[in-house]
């Protein structure tokens, strides 16, 4: 099983930026799909779920408005498209798949500053 997340980096405030986490090894269109962060000192936290066809999602009132998940099943890829980015979002962002097991992936560091 492996969750390979990409497109962190660093940018400034009120930019925007797509990170994107690769799947394989389990039948990704059975799972549901999530982002989560950690920031500097901070405990992870879960910022936008998205469901097994991606009809439903869900985020943390700390990202609505500014952040959209997005899934493709036929690429096993799940997507985070972040906007109007605030130095307060800086963390290190996992993919995280969820049915009863868990898989996580290794995190990509996002950087928000001037």
């Amino acid at each position: 099983v492996q969750l390979v997340e990409s497109g962190g980096g660093l940018v400034q405030p009120g930019g925007s930026l797509r990170l994107s986490c690769a799947a394989s090894g389990f039948t990704f269109s059975s799972y549901a799909m999530s982002w989560n962060r950690q920031r500097p000192g901070k405990e992870r936290e879960r910022v936008a779920t998205i469901g097994v066809s991606g009809g439903t999602s869900n985020y943390a009132d700390s990202v609505k408005g500014r952040f959209t998940i997005s899934r493709d099943n036929a690429k096993n890829t799940v997507s985070l498209q972040m906007a109007s980015l605030k130095p307060e979002d800086t963390a290190v962002y996992y993919c995280h798949a969820f049915r009863g097991l868990n898989y996580w992936g290794q995190g990509t560091q996002v950087t928000v500053s001037s």
